[in-house]
């Protein structure tokens, strides 16, 4: 079954400084008609002004990834590290046992980002951050893996980052993009006991007839197999995770 969601019906929240575009309950925004999906409870849209930030907390037991879809972040985190997120860079912060605050930071030019929180499957580990570039050499037109739970998507676990493997989540989930031409397909299988939930970031494409344009979105139950066709260059993103 796949059931649309539209930009215009997306829930506002008053979230620290941004004004966050809610698929699901988050802050302020609450309709107990979208309060998660499966294992995925939160996907948020939010734009920055330059140097403005954004700020979470106190989380424990998710994942929260956030990927930006233009201008860079500064991920502020104690103990840990700055990173430099660039466009359509992608950032991890696992929570684990819990941390009380996570910043992101707009470079001069401001920032636009998507966040998704994905339930975790594996407790009591200390949180970790990790943080990727983006690989356009690797775009094919197909899905691609941005982050995943599962070792067999990354089976050459390397110290030095240089061929775009995924992000290791704590959830037993993915996150997938795809980047496909005009007129071109993309399509992705998953396996039983699994929630699919696309997310349109730029372009048009059709899904099983229906057609979805920029920031709407498909939540695929009791579906193993999906194809998105491109009316004209599309950009998704794809989360994979279980329904309960």
């Amino acid at each position: 079954m796949i059931t649309i969601r539209r930009a215009p019906t997306l829930g506002s929240a008053h979230s620290d400084t941004p004004m966050l575009r809610c698929h699901f309950a988050f802050a302020d925004y609450q309709d107990p008609a979208y309060t998660h999906d499966g294992r995925l409870r939160v996907l948020n849209l939010g734009t920055l002004k330059s140097a403005q930030a954004y700020h979470l907390g106190p989380e424990a037991n998710v994942d929260i990834l956030t990927w930006v879809s233009a201008g860079n972040l500064t991920s502020n985190v104690d103990g840990f590290e700055q990173e430099e997120i660039g466009t359509r860079g992608l950032h991890l912060f696992s929570t684990g046992t819990g941390y009380k605050g996570l910043e992101w930071r707009a470079g001069p030019d401001g920032a636009a980002f998507i966040q998704f929180w994905f339930m975790a499957d594996v407790e009591g580990v200390s949180p970790a951050q990790e943080t990727r570039a983006s690989f356009p050499q690797l775009e094919d037109g197909g899905f691609r893996i941005l982050a995943s739970g599962f070792p067999e998507d990354d089976p050459e676990e390397e110290s030095q980052i240089t061929d775009g493997a995924p992000v290791a989540l704590t959830a037993r989930a993915r996150l997938l993009h795809a980047a496909i031409p005009a007129a071109e397909g993309a399509a992705y299988s998953t396996t039983p006991g699994r929630d699919l939930y696309l997310l349109v970031v730029s372009g048009t494409v059709t899904i099983n007839g229906n057609v979805l344009r920029c920031d709407d979105s498909a939540a695929i139950t009791d579906q193993q197999d999906m194809v998105v066709i491109a009316q004209e260059k599309a950009e998704l993103l794809l989360a994979d995770v279980a329904a309960k």
